[in-house]
């Protein structure tokens, strides 16, 4: 990988904070995966276009593992990284790390892969570089 796609991706890594309020979570007051995966393509999405500075969509989401539960109360940070460089595509991986409300500690919790794909004003799929 060359020096310049290497500083790309570097300045692209995205990082978001939120903390998990009731409206977010399932019947065991833990954040509903169906959340998370939302979190995670907003913040993959984020971390493409900042990359590519070009029109992305997912194209697919692939191994996304809930390590941990991550309950109510707790504050998450979602890391996004490209971590795969295509022709027309780039692929992001995204780390949830959970953190306690109150106290220092701080365990990764989910993982996952996005891919997304660089498109034209014709929706064709072109260079991602």
């Amino acid at each position: 990988m060359d020096a310049q796609i290497k500083e790309r991706i570097e300045r692209s890594e995205t990082r978001i904070f939120k903390a998990i309020f009731p409206n977010t979570t399932n019947h065991y007051n833990t954040l509903f995966g169906g959340t998370a995966l939302q979190l995670m393509d907003e913040v993959s999405f984020i971390c493409a276009t900042r990359f590519s500075r070009k029109k992305v969509v997912t194209v697919s989401s692939d191994k996304v593992d809930f390590k941990k539960s991550i309950p109510e109360g707790s504050i998450v940070e979602l890391v996004a990284t490209v971590t795969k460089v295509g022709n027309t595509s780039c692929e992001v991986t995204v780390d949830i790390f959970k953190e306690k409300m109150y106290d220092y500690s701080r365990e990764k919790a989910v993982t996952g892969k996005f891919t997304f794909v660089a498109l034209d004003d014709d929706k064709k799929a072109i260079s991602i570089l």
